[in-house]
């Protein structure tokens, strides 16, 4: 099926964009001689222009189909990896990542939307299977770009070669993505409010994306000060809910078929927040890794068992759907762990992060939501 296919390819296609500006950073830091909290501020320009754009990219989606805007949005991710490399200072790098993240932004939601109409065409779970490619492409996308660089290759270079890569898959992929599937009760819908079940997903999502932040910004301060851990080692943790989380999307589709949506989430959930309680509360260094992993596992398919209800929700475009929960994930995501910090200098990063559990429990309770 040439949608379906795709659809995989553009979720590799942004994996690896956004994992492949990571290994840059350090490059950008030395040559813009930027100290860490100037460098600080800058990184948070991706993450603006993402969260701006999203809204923006559920009206192109309505307005113009889901197949154009994916072609247009992907070519301006290509474009935007090597201009990240030939920035002159650091209001130049700040405007280059509002672009950069602009374009994943449209990219993320519009390929969200077209994958919720591939899933709905083939009238099976699909969506944990094309999340599942995107973290294989963020494996891929750190990996490839770090390797090219140890290997004397030049940054700008290293740069070109992976858009090159990428501008391939939207030129070979393009004409098979998708317009839309017209519904007749979505006409207009793009005027209407979301609605309460629009916004209960993106608290939903809002959640767990913030659980994800907390792992990859707090898990290694977590073994590295209340556990213990060898600063060398202390990245274990998110390796460990990494791994997980990927083989978990992978199997997610077949899972998902055999159990459903709703014990998915409620679930998922819960195993997560027990990962959670059992790092924080018991005081041995396996516990904490093996938390971690519980984390990844239960997480691992509630986003996209949430992209799919917001995209089947009745009166309502997908892609306005879909832009509304992607931008409150997106919300969690980067006001998460700034909030966790907040709680733990307070009281302690052991409360913060059992904080975070008790919200995933929440999650759990609300799980009945998807079936609608």
């Amino acid at each position: 099926m040439h949608p379906a296919r795709a659809t995989r390819l553009i979720f590799l296609l942004s994996g690896i964009g956004m994992a492949s500006w990571a290994p840059m950073v350090p490059y950008a830091k030395a040559r813009l001689g930027l100290d860490e909290a100037a460098l600080g501020l800058v990184l948070l320009c991706m993450g603006c222009g993402a969260a701006a754009a999203m809204p923006l990219a559920g009206f192109l989606t309505h307005r113009y189909g889901n197949r154009d805007v994916i072609g247009v949005s992907a070519l301006m991710v290509c474009l935007a990896l090597p201009l990240l490399t030939i920035a002159p200072d650091a209001y130049w790098l700040g405007a280059a990542l509002l672009f950069f993240g602009a374009s994943l932004g449209v990219v993320d939601v519009s390929m969200n939307a077209h994958a919720v109409d591939v899933e709905k065409h083939a009238g099976k779970p699909m969506m944990s299977g094309f999340h599942g490619l995107f973290s294989v492409g963020g494996l891929v996308g750190s990996a490839g770009m770090a390797a090219l660089l140890k290997a004397g290759a030049p940054l700008t270079g290293s740069a070109l070669a992976v858009g090159g890569g990428l501008l391939a898959i939207v030129a070979t992929q393009w004409r098979h993505f998708m317009v839309r599937l017209h519904d007749a009760d979505e006409t207009h819908s793009i005027f209407r409010l979301p609605s309460a079940a629009v916004l209960l997903l993106g608290f939903l999502c809002l959640v767990v994306f913030l659980a994800e932040g907390a792992m990859l910004d707090w898990s290694a301060v977590f073994l590295r000060y209340s556990r213990g851990f060898d600063p060398s080692l202390a990245g274990l943790g998110y390796a460990a809910f990494s791994i997980a989380m990927a083989c978990g999307r992978l199997l997610g589709d077949r899972i998902t078929a055999s159990v459903g949506r709703v014990t998915i989430v409620r679930a998922g959930a819960f195993v997560a927040a027990l990962g959670f309680f059992l790092a924080t509360m018991l005081p041995w260094t396996s516990a904490a890794l093996l938390g971690f992993v519980l984390v990844g596992v239960g997480a691992s398919n509630i986003v996209p068992v949430l992209f799919s209800a917001a995209g089947r929700q009745p009166r309502t475009s997908p892609g306005i759907a879909i832009a509304t929960v992607t931008s409150l994930g997106y919300a969690g995501m980067l006001a998460g762990p700034a909030a966790i910090g907040f709680v733990a200098h307070r009281s302690s990063l052991s409360i913060a992060l059992g904080g975070v559990a008790v919200l995933l429990v929440v999650v759990s309770a609300c799980a009945s939501i998807v079936r609608r």
